[in-house]
């Protein structure tokens, strides 16, 4: 197979699809990895590591994506990206389409495959190529939150962990998922008085069972995310709805409410975000206030530490990379119900049930798009 690495276009974005590593495992087999020039440089992967792995570099984007067959990237891609796509080519990244009509729509009329990594599963049932972001945006938010609760960055001059004789700071972090836990061990070990707030008890156990008295675990609902927002110096938005639009769990009323120089992070922005002020920001400019309060609403915040993110991102997405360049992208979604379920768009037809009903549009079930005979007989 000819797999594609282009390089990312995004605001800020260092990441890359493939180490030089990674590359060296597929062509060893017998594929071609097609990589643009530069696409690693940024984070320490030399072109020439790459040539040494076998890939055979590119000089810009359009003759990766005219060549490739697969095309493995990291965020989702923009515009200029989706009018390159093309039928009988397949498209392996993030997407995050439940809040972006206008891409889903261009990778609609690509007539290109396309499986998003945020909802492909485990047998576990988790989500193991969303996880290794999941984690590091998860730690990242407490740095993030911390550093514009100084006075310097418009925030109310608090140290998290305060000092002797002085409050440590508020945070509230909403969901227990893998972003939720990941941005409490990092808060706890700042000193941070921290609340944790989710519906599944089993969770909350687990954490109470870990963390002792260091931290308050609430039920989530309407009230309690009231209350707590309204004392909280910064709140965490770690609200996961796999494939779907975040739920807005925090009004605006209730950030009114909010002490002047607060700050909100939004980790769940990438789907819409879980705050009713959140709108995606970059790293160029991360935050805006709103009602006084802090919003950082980065939508790619693994990209600010982008070698870490990237080899912990490609060590997940490298087996399943591997099944479609060995099997076909057909018979690896037969084959494979987990990367089946990463199936966003198939050929012009929209696939996926939660985007399908964040955007009111119409959707095929997978496993009917599938049988496509059409599909069959230009895939196969």
């Amino acid at each position: 197979m000819i797999i594609g690495i282009p390089k990312e276009i995004k605001n800020n974005e260092f990441r890359v699809g493939l180490t030089p590593s990674l590359v060296n495992g597929l062509t060893r087999q017998g594929h071609s990895v097609l990589v643009e020039k530069n696409a690693g440089a940024q984070i320490g992967f030399a072109d020439a590591q790459y040539q040494a792995a076998g890939a055979t570099l590119l000089e810009d984007a359009k003759a990766v994506f005219a060549a490739a067959e697969l095309i493995v990237k990291v965020k989702e891609p923009q515009p200029i990206e989706c009018a390159m796509l093309h039928a009988d080519q397949t498209l392996f990244t993030y997407l995050h389409l439940a809040p972006d009509p206008v891409q889903t729509q261009a990778l609609i009329e690509s007539k290109a495959i396309c499986i998003a990594y945020e909802t492909v599963t485990s047998s576990s049932g988790a989500l193991p190529l969303l996880a290794p972001m999941s984690e590091v945006a998860g730690r990242m938010s407490i740095q993030a939150g911390a550093a514009h609760l100084e006075k310097s960055k418009g925030g109310s001059g608090l140290l998290l962990g305060g000092i002797p004789g002085v409050a440590t700071a508020k945070i509230l972090i909403l969901g227990a998922g893998v972003v939720g836990r990941h941005a409490l061990q990092i808060a706890v070990g700042m000193g941070a008085h921290v609340s944790i707030m989710d519906r599944d008890l089993d969770r909350l156990r687990q954490i109470d069972a870990l963390y002792g008295n260091r931290v308050q675990t609430l039920f989530s609902d309407q009230q309690s995310i009231e209350n707590a927002v309204r004392e909280s110096d910064l709140v965490i938005g770690a609200v996961l709805l796999p494939g779907g639009s975040a739920p807005k769990l925090v009004t605006a009323a209730m950030i009114k409410q909010m002490r002047a120089g607060s700050v909100l992070v939004d980790v769940a922005i990438d789907q819409g975000g879980c705050f009713e002020t959140s709108r995606p920001t970059t790293h160029a400019e991360p935050t805006y206030i709103e009602h006084g309060v802090i919003h950082y609403c980065v939508a790619n915040m693994p990209g600010a530490v982008a070698r870490t993110s990237t080899i912990g991102l490609t060590n997940a997405t490298y087996p399943f990379i591997e099944q479609i360049a060995n099997l076909g992208v057909m018979e690896a979604l037969r084959l494979n119900s987990h990367l089946r379920n990463g199936l966003s768009i198939c050929r012009g037809q929209l696939t996926s049930a939660p985007v399908a009903r964040a955007q009111k549009r119409s959707h095929v079930p997978i496993d009917e798009a599938l049988l496509s005979p059409d599909l069959v007989e230009v895939c196969d």
